[in-house]
Parts: C-alpha cells; structure tokens; sequence
C-alpha cells in the first residue's frame, strides 16, 4: 500500500495587486454681480417698473454641467446635494469590485441563454444534447472528462456548480456527474490542483531497440480550493480557504466536498496554514505552517510503516500467530 501525503500553502500564487482610484473633479461656476441701474424721475416719485432679477448669471466657457436658466434655479443646499450624487455615479464592474472588500463578496450572477440548471438530476443520465466547451471549465482526469460552467470573468477562475457534466476521455456524450454532497449555489472563485502519479512503461527485454523508459501523468483527482473570501489572485490579502475543497474523482466520475480536519482555531491568520493529504487523496487535515516535517522525516516515517507491514508478511507465513513478537 503507497501512502502519498501533500503539502500545500495557502500563498500558493503571487501576482500584481489590482489597484482602483475614483478621481472626482468639482467644477467651480465664476457667477458676476451687476447691479441693475436705477431711474428716478426729476420731480415725481419713480414710476413702478416690472421686478428684473438684479443678478445675471454667466456660466464659464468649458462647463459641462452648464445648461438652461432652470440648472441655477436651486439653492446652495441642493447644489451640494446633486455634486455628492453625481460624484458616486459609477459604473462599476460587478465582477472586479468583488475583490475590493474586505467581507465574503458575492460575485454578481450573469444570465446566459445556453444555461441548464442540472442540479437534482440522475446521475450518470445522458442528455439529449450538446454543449459549447468553451463556456465550461474541462477538467481532463484519467478516466473522464469533467465540464464545469465557466461565467465570464478576466481571471478564468470562477466556477459556477448550478451546472456540470461528465464525458469518457475526448468524447461529445454528455452524461450527469455523480454530486455526493451539497454544492454551493453562487459563483464562487477556486484554484486548481491535480492529484496522481507517473506511469512508468519499461522496454520489453526481447525487443531492445524499442523506446525507452516513457512516463504518462495519470491524473485520478482534482482538487478545487476556494479562495478566501473570493478575493482575486491579485489581492494584497490573497489567500486559499482550505476548509472549503471540492474533490473530482476520476475513477467515480463524481464531486464531493473534502471533510477537512481542523486543528487551530478559526479566528487564526490563514497565511500560516498548510494542508496535509494523505491516504490517497481520502484524508485532509490542517496544521500550522511551523509544524511542517522535514521531508527527509516523512519519507522514513513512511517507509518504517511500509517496511513493516512487508515484515510482518513474511514472517506471517512461518508462525502459526498473525502478530510478531519482535516488533
């Protein structure tokens, strides 16, 4: 039995923080007093005149907010009141400002015409139709095909579970995925990783001019890692949340949640985590980064354990008990 076991960092990636600035520009209206003149008759009281305004009002040459007599008709309160108005009407991207806050943002949901909300259905059920890859995360295992909805997003990393499907390697039949726990509703952002080995094909013996040694990646797992607080992976505060995994098996054709043991408190600083996978991808347990172990330790630990069980094996076939008393 080969026990395989992961290290894995919260910081797994770094890139340019994503910078916003709003500049809001006031524009200062210039408004000159003139005093209308005043006419007094020489010997009689002045004659009633129609009232005139005894300002006149100039807008300055390149103001864009200048228009009708009516746009000066307000007093000063409501003046201050349409500047503050006009200084938050910003159109915003819904998916970028996702990142600007500190919470667990919700990235704003886009309709798409082609969307199927599969969720509920028979697993491993053939649909009647196709889909367009392009608008779906493939996810290439050993023994499948994964497609995941993709919304759009410049990041190329939010995945939306509402819908999924599963195919054999390379091929357009479309069937429902097994979905072995609760999957989230809301888009959500997830780093990938894979889990498998090398298959190591040797030369036959009796044909020594055959290729040499040739190794093939066979991937059994994908492991989605969601990122914290769906922050972008250029976020100053860019870390993986591994408390939430979504686990792809290739040889179920199926999705589930990881059950994540958790051995520090919650309220922790997550740059410090470090995840262990163990027992084939199966087990999922997170330590403090400052108890990591020394590779050279891990391998002989592991091989202690092995090397036992190998013993215990053979001495096994020269006694008539199953337990060694050497060891």
């Amino acid at each position: 039995m080969t026990t395989t076991t992961l290290l894995l960092s919260t910081t797994l990636f770094i890139s340019k923080p994503l910078s916003f600035s709003i500049t809001t520009t006031t524009t200062t209206t210039t408004k000159p007093l003139f005093p209308s003149p005043l006419k007094f008759s020489s010997i009689f009281v002045p004659s009633p005149r129609p009232h005139k305004s005894p300002f006149i009002v100039r807008a300055v040459e390149g103001d864009g907010d200048s228009g009708g007599p009516d746009d000066y008709d307000m007093d000063e309160e409501e003046v201050d009141e349409l500047d503050n108005k006009r200084d938050y009407d910003v159109e915003y991207d819904p998916l970028a400002s996702s990142s600007a806050g500190g919470l667990d943002e919700d990235i704003t949901m886009v309709d798409s015409k082609s969307f199927v909300f599969t969720q509920g259905w028979d697993s491993e059920m053939v649909v009647d139709y196709r889909i367009d890859e392009d608008e779906f995360h493939k996810i290439s295992l050993m023994e499948c095909d994964f497609f995941i909805r993709k919304p759009p997003d410049p990041d190329n990393d939010v995945y939306d579970f509402r819908e999924m499907y599963v195919t054999p390697p390379d091929t357009d039949i479309y069937a429902i995925p097994k979905v072995l726990a609760p999957m989230p509703q809301k888009y959500i952002r997830c780093a990938k990783s894979d889990y498998g080995c090398y298959n190591v094909t040797e030369p036959p013996i009796d044909a020594p001019r055959d290729p040499m040694y040739k190794s093939d990646r066979e991937i059994h797992k994908v492991f989605l890692t969601k990122h914290f607080r769906n922050r972008r992976l250029g976020d100053l505060e860019f870390v993986l949340d591994f408390e939430e995994i979504y686990v792809i098996d290739s040889k179920t054709k199926s999705i589930t949640r990881a059950k994540v043991l958790v051995t520090l408190p919650r309220n922790r600083d997550r740059k410090n985590d470090l995840l262990v996978i163990r027992d084939n991808g199966n087990s999922f347990r997170i330590i403090h980064a400052s108890e990591r172990d020394d590779p050279t330790t891990v391998i002989e630990r592991e091989e202690w354990v092995k090397s036992r069980e190998d013993m215990e094996r053979h001495l096994s076939k020269l006694r008539d008990f199953s337990v060694s008393n050497w060891f």
